[in-house]
């Protein structure tokens, strides 16, 4: 060993297709074996790309297991007072946003074209034109902008290319648990009411930031463990959440979890 070699970390080179065996002393806490195996089931699934269009402004993102990943964006400049002008430079700005699109999303990549008008049919024509093979679902939302990539995590209106992605599980969890709480619904959120929920045996889904099962104050991570292994033993299920999302960190703002409960707790 060199001087400098310590011990303390190393570094190891491998790529797709290496077969690695991870141990470590105590054994893996219930939540980490969890959180492999749905790694591991998602390694199988393709990641799948997002697009926000509309007439001036296209947001490009890509989906993965948890979270979604900023990839471009685009904005059309111009177009003149006449309407002949203005249509070719639209014309020309969704050819080149295909091109780049083209680039980014490779043709086994599965791409969901949203928006709240009918340019995203443009853009499908457009990189169809291109002779892109990807599987494509065009989906209507309400609002543009990156507000329209989480409606359509949240509102399952792409889920036959989505449906069993790990975000979008986290999403609509979230999600659930916010309405709720707008109406006074079965929730919990607070370490004390969801901890008094998970004693009880009520929690059906409990969601977690995923860094609260692993880190800060040890006894703060020892209870929310507790908890968690608490709710997988009565039947319920844990979803460990990213906060790459606009959901993630609403969740954040509610301290971090929140439970759906089987019964509104008194």
């Amino acid at each position: 060993e060199a001087k400098i070699d310590i011990g303390s970390h190393h570094t190891h080179v491998i790529s797709p297709g290496s077969e690695i065996e991870l141990t470590r002393e105590g054994g893996l806490s219930r939540a980490d074996k969890s959180l492999l195996k749905e790694a591991l089931s998602a390694g199988r699934r393709p990641k799948c790309g997002l697009l926000v269009v509309e007439s001036d402004e296209i947001l490009v993102f890509e989906v993965a297991a948890h979270g979604i990943r900023d990839v471009s964006q685009f904005s059309m400049r111009g177009g003149g007072k006449r309407a002949d002008n203005s249509t070719n430079v639209r014309k020309d700005f969704f050819e080149q946003v295909a091109k780049e699109v083209r680039l980014v999303f490779p043709d086994q990549m599965p791409v969901v074209l949203c928006g709240p008008g009918l340019a995203r049919e443009q853009l499908e024509k457009h990189l169809r034109s291109l002779g892109a093979q990807n599987q494509m679902f065009n989906a209507a939302t309400s609002i543009g902008g990156r507000a329209a990539a989480n409606e359509v995590l949240a509102e399952g209106l792409a889920d036959s290319l989505l449906g069993e992605h790990a975000l979008v599980q986290q999403v609509r969890a979230i999600e659930e648990g916010l309405k709720r709480i707008s109406t006074n619904g079965a929730v919990a959120y607070g370490s004390a009411s969801i901890e008094a929920a998970a004693e009880q045996g009520a929690i059906e889904t409990l969601v977690i930031e995923a860094s609260m099962l692993r880190g800060g104050e040890e006894s703060s991570m020892a209870s929310w463990n507790a908890i968690s292994n608490s709710v997988e033993t009565s039947g319920g299920k844990v979803i460990q959440a990213s906060v790459d999302h606009d959901s993630g960190q609403q969740l954040i703002g509610m301290g971090g979890a929140i439970a759906l409960l089987r019964w509104k707790a008194e």
